[in-house]
């Protein structure tokens, strides 16, 4: 399968096996018409349906493979505070103001994710509580800084700074030196979370149809035209793009801004009371390299543990066997340790990892590359999409003063480029 390519069913995995019935999805058989057509069977796509439909329109959803086969179903199934990059690197470039604003609508995406969990009953596994784990002495100092910049200047209460012994008490690793607790950090099932979602739209009045993969988008003063890979057509007011990695090639406004790359998680065998070891306080646990370490334990104690990326067009076929290494460095009493699970999914990344939302055009929006921070922010953008259809544009307005430049060397260039960049930091994790 190529990077860019969904999945027409969900990949082997343990979200897979351990989801549920997924939601019926429908089949698209013939053109048809709708106040709004949303791009994108995801976290984003979903919650953006959802709230449309709330507000009594007619919504097509056009899903390229089965509704959350993406990353919204493959995913570290981390809850992060803030955006991806941190609040001072927003201060420094986009000042103070706008800097607490974009704070309070993170938290915003907060509240936002616990009341459609609590609203629409969805079974998701949530559990409180996230490590930043530092992986350098000099990286837990900045970590402890930043822990008191969060209380201090935004009034962020629940982290707390913890010392390499603190780290050590959490997770059973000599790698760390140190980092932060988040209490409002956490962690939770991704692929419930996207079959929820679809269940609520669904009951809303979407109208959700699955293996129907978007390959072409036009827009006139009439309307918006989406073509999908199997011929039917479908004709709107407005199109709302949020496929994130897996659009490349759907509209060349976003592929400038935007390119996939594959990351990977696996899943061991039931631990027992050697996983509750792990980590012992149950929470997700990220580290600061560049190219994270990301891994929590699930309900049936297994660690789920992701490391590692790929910057090439199709997925690894042995995943376990690319990730074991990366476990290794953190957990090297595992090394007897089984896989029983090992899949890989494509997330979109921009060149300043700040998300792309924008106004492309009079009747198209986007909201893509979150480059991995997707799990808090996507359902929030979603509905900030449906806000913007309906006139409401403070937050999307707000969204689009993240700087975003396009990639050197365009859709070309772009892969050797980033390639060689990321590779280079890749490096300095090992140094």
């Amino acid at each position: 399968m190529s990077a860019a390519e969904p999945a027409l069913e969900h990949p082997a995995s343990w979200y897979a096996a351990t989801a549920g019935t997924p939601p019926a999805g429908l089949s698209l058989t013939g053109d048809t018409r709708a106040d709004v057509v949303v791009v994108g069977g995801g976290f984003t796509g979903l919650s953006a349906a959802l709230h449309l439909a709330e507000k009594g329109l007619d919504v097509v959803l056009l899903e390229g493979g089965r509704i959350g086969s993406g990353a919204s179903g493959r995913n570290g199934g981390q809850i992060h505070t803030g955006h991806r990059r941190d609040q001072l690197h927003i201060e420094a470039h986009l000042g103070r103001d706008d800097a607490r604003k974009l704070w309070d609508l993170a938290q915003d995406a907060k509240t936002l994710l616990r009341d459609l969990v609590s609203r629409h009953a969805i079974d998701c596994e949530w559990r409180d509580g996230l490590i930043h784990a530092a992986h350098k002495p000099e990286l837990a100092a900045e970590d402890h800084a930043y822990a008191r910049h969060l209380r201090e200047t935004y009034g962020y209460g629940a982290i707390s700074p913890l010392s390499r012994e603190e780290v050590r008490a959490l997770v059973a690793s000599d790698a760390y030196h140190g980092g932060s607790f988040d209490a409002e950090g956490g962690h939770l099932h991704p692929l419930k979370l996207a079959f929820g979602l679809a269940r609520a739209a669904q009951a809303a009045g979407a109208r959700l149809y699955e293996r129907a993969r978007a390959v072409s988008v036009s827009e006139s003063t009439d309307g918006v035209r989406v073509t999908t890979a199997h011929g039917p057509v479908v004709t709107a007011d407005r199109l709302l793009e949020c496929g994130d990695g897996l659009m490349d090639g759907l509209d060349r406004r976003v592929d400038t801004h935007v390119m996939s790359i594959a990351n990977y998680i696996a899943a061991t065998e039931p631990l027992g009371a050697r996983g509750d070891a792990l980590i012992t306080n149950d929470a997700a646990v990220a580290d600061t390299r560049f190219v994270v370490n990301y891994f929590r334990l699930s309900p049936d104690r297994r660690l789920l543990f992701g490391g590692g990326e790929s910057y090439r067009r199709a997925l690894r076929a042995d995943v376990p066997g690319f990730v074991r290494p990366y476990m290794l460095r953190i957990f090297p009493q595992l090394a007897d340790v089984r896989f029983d699970y090992g899949w890989g999914g494509v997330l979109g990344l921009t060149m300043t990892r700040n998300p792309f939302v924008r106004r492309l055009g009079g009747r198209v929006l986007v909201a893509a590359g979150y480059s991995g921070q997707g799990v808090l922010l996507a359902p929030l953008f979603g509905q900030i999409l449906a806000e913007a259809v309906s006139g409401r544009l403070d937050r999307l307005a707000l969204l689009e003063r993240f700087p975003v430049p396009a990639f050197p060397g365009g859709t070309l260039l772009r892969y050797p480029l980033l390639v060689a960049g990321l590779t280079y930091y890749g490096l300095r994790d090992r140094l």
